[in-house]
């Protein structure tokens, strides 16, 4: 594993995410074929792809997994709604450790539904 994996997927958020990753079973019932990308390095990949503004066909080699492997696995996470759960264990653990000010927490008025009639 390459240190830009590390530093993108510290341990601490890998344990989360596997927590909230479902399991994969790889069937290939004529056997052989390549091993399955690792998923420490589809996350470290997405991540990277998410905050540096790049396409996902810019992803650099470094990561291991191509292009195609790493947005593949990424729409099959969004499908299983990996992201959200993923967001909820992150508060849960931050608001344990006490680590969360709701105190700054806004309500964006678009998510809420208008009512009707006067103010």
């Amino acid at each position: 594993m390459t240190d830009l994996v590390q530093r993108l997927v510290p341990e601490e958020l890998w344990v989360l995410f596997r927590r909230v990753v479902p399991p994969t079973e790889v069937i290939r019932p004529q056997g052989g074929g390549r091993s399955r990308a690792g998923d420490r390095e589809a996350l470290a990949a997405i991540i990277f792809v998410a905050t540096s503004g790049c396409t996902w066909r810019q992803l650099p080699p470094v990561f291991g997994p191509a292009w195609q492997t790493v947005y593949r696995r990424f729409a099959q996470w969004s499908r299983d709604r990996v992201w959200a759960r993923l967001y909820r264990v992150i508060l849960d653990e931050l608001g344990a450790r006490g680590e969360l000010d709701w105190s700054r927490c806004a309500i964006d008025s678009v998510s809420l539904r208008a009512a009707k009639g006067g103010l």
